[in-house]
Formats: structure tokens, sequence, C-alpha cells
């Protein structure tokens, strides 16, 4: 190995030489002690034939390399990007002998910046059927010694797996979002059993088209007698499909092993697992993922095989991200069947519907003026605390009436959980905003929403509440920025703040929890946590699920 005024690079079982001078690179290379070179990109064009840069660019490299004349022809290239091309490229333009689409570039040509002097990326999309799909092309200036660009330097990486993945992981995350994707008025106007045979059809789709599997079973976990209740199967025997299971890590097989642990579990051969119990006829593999929400195993998918190892670890993690969504689309389901199951549902639904988002808007105009920096006369002000005491007795009455019209909720205690609470909302999804309405109410608190974090500062500063929810990423300021100023608003006010799975790029809840927040909600909010957070309950949790041994996922 000869290093050529550049830093040695780590080689097992290679002796290397380092040489200070360049002007001697020819000479040392035609002793054939030399097997590769290891050089700057600007000194490339002092080889002075076709096999020595074939072993400065380094013959123990896999990614295609090809040296390039002024006008992008191909001069030299290595055996992978030979290879590729299907035929000897040299002579043709880099992008035709590999057969390229169009540039995906941000600014302009790669190759017209390269001959500036700049280096330059792109991604290529080949059309043929010797070169990958997806390269990364990076592109280095290879200078003369007048300081002229005489050559280029491509090195080319297969990236087809990487864009094949993360167009499966896009695909996923869309299929889980479409897995309920109905919004809260339509989903509430449905039955429990059409809920269920929404996200059973959903879920066939999804799992035949995007994951490829045939042979499946979905259960439920029922939180009060650890039971796992079948909710869907495709290809299991009917023992399987009546089979009782329990939530134990022994005798029920691997799928009551997976929701005792809450760790997925891969049997490569069914007949010498201790687990395994015959799902489907003919198996001789099987993968069982938890279903978990909250870190709560809330169910279980199995897939199986009548191949042995025929699971690998890209498939598990495949199926883990999708169960997440699974059990999203789950809990979504559920929350809303809980609504459905509330007598007055339709009553307070029509208030959230019809009446509750528009007052909320008055309610924010009226207190954003309130609040306005500029004087505003005596009459003025008690006009518009008028404004928002009558918006609030019309809700008021409302309500009122539809608790006249309806028996009262055996779901609940005598007294509705949340009486005489009041709860400010803030978020820009009106969905969320609705279904926030849905349920506070339902639970016996005045909720109020607005849209904004300028509206619900404003609304905070003309009225107590009891407590505010606030999304992580507010249209119009940061989340933790807001936290801030709903502390400084109202001392002491009890603050949640909402997530919908989405990054949380500034870190709003990391700096918000080391700065005393408590309550994390995530979309759609669920009753336990609501409850908990307006009340400033410090919630027991018993995990259903034994925790995972450090150091495991």
């Amino acid at each position: 190995m000869l290093f050529v005024d550049a830093p040695p690079v780590e080689l097992e079982s290679c002796e290397s030489v380092r040489l200070d001078d360049p002007g001697r690179m020819n000479e040392l290379l035609r002793s054939g002690r030399f097997q590769a070179v290891v050089v700057r990109p600007e000194l490339l064009t002092q080889l002075t034939d076709d096999r020595r840069r074939e072993a400065i660019i380094m013959k123990f490299s896999d990614r295609g390399q090809a040296i390039l004349d002024p006008q992008s022809r191909i001069v030299w290239c290595n055996s992978v990007m030979q290879e590729w091309c299907g035929s000897d490229p040299r002579g043709k333009a880099f992008q035709e002998a590999l057969g390229t689409g169009p540039i995906a570039a941000n600014h302009r040509d790669p190759f017209e910046q390269v001959l500036s002097g700049k280096p330059a990326s792109f991604r290529s999309h080949q059309e043929t059927e010797h070169a990958p799909s997806y390269l990364d092309v990076n592109l280095q200036p290879l200078k003369s010694s007048a300081g002229e660009v005489a050559e280029m330097l491509a090195l080319c990486r297969d990236v087809s797996a990487e864009v094949e993945q993360q167009k499966k992981l896009d695909a996923l995350h869309k299929a889980g979002r479409e897995l309920a994707a109905l919004d809260v008025t339509q989903l509430a106007e449905m039955s429990e059993v059409e809920r269920i045979a929404l996200l059973k059809h959903n879920l066939r789709q999804y799992i035949h088209d995007l994951l490829h599997y045939d042979t499946i079973e979905v259960r439920l976990l029922d939180r009060q007698t650890g039971e796992l209740k079948p909710l869907l199967e495709d290809g299991m025997t009917p023992e399987a499909r009546d089979r009782i299971l329990f939530a134990k890590p022994m005798g029920n097989g691997v799928t009551g092993f997976v929701a005792h642990t809450g760790r997925s579990y891969l049997c490569p051969d069914t007949a010498t697992d201790p687990h395994y119990i015959l799902g489907a006829s003919g198996a001789r593999s099987s993968m069982t993922v938890p279903l978990t929400f909250e870190d709560a195993v809330v169910g279980t998918l199995n897939v199986e095989s009548p191949h042995p190892n025929f699971f690998g670890q890209d498939d598990l993690q495949f199926t883990e991200l999708f169960s997440r969504e699974i059990a999203t689309a789950l809990h979504t389901l559920d929350l809303l069947t809980a609504q459905q199951n509330c007598a007055a549902t339709q009553a307070l639904d029509f208030v959230g519907r019809e009446i509750a988002l528009p007052l909320d808007e008055l309610l924010a105009s009226a207190a954003a003026l309130l609040k306005q920096g500029e004087p505003i006369s005596e009459e003025t002000h008690r006009h518009l605390q008028r404004i928002l005491d009558n918006a609030r007795r019309v809700k008021s009455s409302v309500k009122e009436v539809a608790e006249r019209v309806t028996p009262p909720d055996p779901g609940l205690a005598a007294e509705q959980i949340l009486d005489g609470k009041r709860v400010l909302v803030i978020d820009q999804d009106e969905r969320v905003r609705r279904s926030a309405h849905v349920l506070l109410e339902r639970l016996g608190a005045t909720a109020e929403t607005a849209g904004t974090a300028a509206e619900g500062l404003a609304m905070l500063a003309a009225t107590p509440y009891d407590a505010v929810f606030v999304e992580v990423r507010p249209i119009d300021l940061g989340g933790y920025d807001t936290y801030c100023k709903i502390r400084e608003t109202r001392p002491g006010i009890r603050i949640a703040m909402t997530n919908g799975f989405g990054y949380d790029a500034a870190h709003s809840l990391v700096k918000a929890r080391q700065d005393g927040l408590k309550y994390v909600l995530f979309k759609p909010f669920k009753q336990e946590q609501v409850v908990n957070a307006v009340l400033n309950v410090v919630p027991v949790t018993v995990p259903l699920a034994v925790p995972a041994p450090a150091g495991t996922f």
C-alpha cells in the first residue's frame, strides 16, 4: 500500500509505505510492489496510464468509480462500474452509460459545478437491468498542474436497499394513519360492530399488501381478565382460532408469552420451540409482536410461514413499526366506542359540532381585545365582558338541556368526575378541538379551545382555568415558549402538553419536563389521563407486561 501525500488508512494485513514526494509516484508504481494507492484527488492526473488509475482508486472498494472528461464522458472506470453499465462504457456520457433518469439535484447541474472547481453530489435513478435502481454519486474535481479542472472523479454508492426501505416505511406510516381514517364525527356515528369491521378490513389489506403476510392472527388483551381475545385471523386452523389464550409466560403459546413479556419473539423452527402451539397447518416458523400503546400491551400480532427460518430482523423491524400503528388505531376506536356508549353523546356531539367551536372563536376574539396593549374605555370593557359571559351562558344552557333529555351515564359516578372544572385546549387541529369538547364535557368539565398560542394566552389572561392542554408545536409559537408564557400568565395552573406522535424537533417536551411539566397527553386523548391531568393526580400504573431486561428493546 503506497500513501502519496495523504494520511494513512488502517487496513489489516497490508504493508504500507508513506511517500511525501508525489514526483516519485510513477517510479515506485512501475516496480510492481504495490496493489493500491491512496492519494489526494488533485494528484490523480499525474498517473501515467489507466492501470495505475485503477490502482489509485483502490481496487478493494466495492463502490462504482469512474474518471470523466470535461464533457462528462467516461475515460476510465473500475470493474464495479463496468458491471453496472453492462458493457465497456468508455467514451460514453456518464448518464447515458448508466441509463439514469433526471438528476435529483437541489441546485445547478452537478457536472457544471464540478467543472467550476467545487465538489457536487446527487442521487440518480437507473432504468437499465444492470445498474442498481438508485445510486448516490459524489463528484470531485481533478485539477491539472496549472490549476484547471482536467477531469472529474465519480464515486458511486448503491443505495437501492435504503431507498426501498424508506419507501416501505413511508407506506407503513401512511397505512397506519388510514387504519382508522375517519374523523371524530364519522367514527362517533358508527356502531362498535361497524368500527371493528372497518379495522379488520384495513388490517387485512395493509398486512397483505405491505408486509406480504398471508397467515395472520390479531388478538386483543382484556385488561380485566388477561385473556387474549381473537380479533382477526387468516389461515389459522379452527382449533387455533377458537383457542383460549391468556397473557402468561407458559402454557399459552408464543402469543401468551409475548403478551406477558411485552417483547417480540421469532420462532425459527416450530418443531423445537418450547413455546409454540400449532396455529397454521404446516407452519415451520412464526413471528409474534406485541401491540403496545403508551408502554402497555393491548394485543398481539402473529404471522406464520410453512418455511423454517422464514422471518428475519428486517421483517421484525417493519412488523414492529406497523404494530405501533395498529395499537394507535385500536386505542382510537376503543376511546370512541366508550363515547358511543354514553347516552348523552349525540346531544353533546351536537354542541361540539355546531356551537362549541364558533363560540370559542367568539371568546378568543373578545379576550384578545381585552388583552390588547391600547387602553379601552370602561364601557367597551363592560361590553366585551358581557360577550364572554353570554357566550359561556349559551354553552351552559345547551348542556343543561342535553342532560335533562337524556338519562344519566351508568359508567360514571353519581357526580361527574370533572364537574365544575374549566379546561382550555390549545390546538391548531379543529378535529382535536372538537374531540376535546366531546370528551371533557361528557366528564362534566367546561371545555374551551383556541387554535393558536396567542388566542389561548389571551383567553388565559381574561379567564381563570383549572387546567390547560397545549400542543407541543403551536402554529404561531414554540411549544416550550408557550409553556413558559402560560405559567407567567397563570402561575400554578395545571398544564399538560399534547402530542400526536410527531417529531419534537425543538425538544419542547424535554425542556418542559425539566421545568416541572408532569403530564404529556397523546392524541386522541385518553379519558383516564385527561382526568389525572385536570385533577393533578399522579397515576399509580401497574404494567400490563413484564418490563424487558436492561439493554433490550
